[in-house]
């Protein structure tokens, strides 16, 4: 049995950062992989000539120049912006809220109409907000609310604004200026050639096992290993002896169309609440396509069940309390180190992953 350096549970960012640097420190690492492919949840799938995002948008974005020149050293970038737009009932605005927001919202143009308007209306909630409800229209007022916020969120969570706490929208971005670049990252992009570019650069001189389950022989690939990276959900990892932790998830809807440009845009939101999907991806515009054909998927959010991709925890007090008694177990491993969306139990944006990447290769590299 060959023995390796690490063996890195996942091939998401995580574990394909440290499968770079540890090649690079002339370690070896076997990947093993649940999936059939690598990639995780940026992986592509080619259709009519065009990078299909398999498990939803993903758009690199990050103020961390260290971050930025790694990924650029092993792909070229494109120049892509993310300026998404709503879509109420037919009626289109751009996100985040701007002025090009507010104008089509209340005929109006000067950043002062925009502000007394929202202050006006923000006066309604008197006191401490007591539910997300109440939280969003305390931050940018009652119109912007009822169109753009309640129904995307009430999808989104599966269930009433009024019954869900604040906390969730700790703020709102509000710009009072035209600017509809979604981001206030200095640096933003699509791989050219899709994600499968950097994640094949990234594992790179590691042995990969995809469509094996670390957890069904876990025995035989921990004595394969020196050190073992997982990035799979912590508490399946302990058995989930102190309860599961929640998630929630999404699923897709995916067609071939026979046009050529379906929506103008990559990503439409759906802020109604009768249309049943929270959003529209037209994958093409990611990479400013011009084939002949489109392809879309409509994104469905859902409560996750065994079996499922798991994408959100649900950070709430409860699950909170459960994930630290598994960090706690956690700290007690020897061999074993967590990291990851899945094993930190934390939503990261791309760039996050891979400093949290840097930081774990830091502390176990010596």
């Amino acid at each position: 049995m060959k023995r390796y350096d690490y063996v890195l549970v996942g091939a998401g960012l995580y574990s394909g950062v440290i499968a770079y640097l540890a090649g690079k420190a002339g370690k070896s690492c076997l990947v093993l992989e649940k999936r059939p492919h690598i990639g995780g949840n940026v992986y592509c799938e080619e259709v009519e000539g065009i990078h299909v995002h398999k498990y939803g948008a993903h758009i690199f974005h990050t103020s961390n120049k260290k971050v930025w020149e790694f990924v650029n050293s092993l792909v070229e970038f494109n120049r892509y912006t993310n300026s998404p737009v709503a879509n109420y009932k037919g009626e289109i605005y751009n996100l985040p809220f701007n002025m090009n927001t507010f104008s089509k919202m209340w005929g109006i143009r000067t950043p002062k109409e925009a502000e007394e308007i929202i202050a006006r209306q923000r006066t309604e909630i008197e006191g401490e907000p007591k539910n997300l409800e109440e939280q969003a229209i305390s931050l940018v007022g009652k119109d912007i609310y009822e169109k753009l916020i309640k129904g995307y969120t009430e999808k989104q969570w599966g269930r009433d604004c009024k019954d869900l706490p604040s906390f969730i929208i700790k703020r709102l971005p509000v710009r009072y200026t035209y600017d509809n670049n979604y981001f206030n990252d200095l640096y933003q992009g699509i791989p050219i050639g899709g994600y499968n570019v950097l994640v094949e650069k990234l594992f790179e001189g590691a042995d990969i096992m995809t469509e094996t389950d670390f957890l069904k022989d876990r025995d035989t690939y921990m004595k394969m290993g020196d050190k073992v990276i997982f990035t799979g959900p912590i508490d399946a990892y302990y058995e989930y002896c102190f309860g599961k932790l929640e998630y929630r998830t999404v699923h897709f809807e995916t067609e071939v169309l026979d046009e050529d440009n379906h929506q103008g845009v990559a990503v439409m939101n759906y802020t109604d609440r009768e249309t049943p999907y929270t959003r529209v991806i037209e994958h093409k515009h990611f990479e400013f396509g011009k084939q002949p054909k489109t392809v879309i998927s409509k994104e469905f959010s859902v409560d996750w069940e065994e079996g499922m991709e798991p994408y959100y925890p649900v950070n709430d007090a409860k699950n909170q309390e459960l994930y630290q008694k598994y960090v706690q177990k956690a700290q007690t491993e020897e061999k074993v180190i967590f990291g990851g969306r899945l094993g930190e139990y934390k939503y990261y944006d791309m760039d996050k992953v891979i400093e949290s990447a840097f930081g774990m290769w830091d502390r176990i590299k010596a």
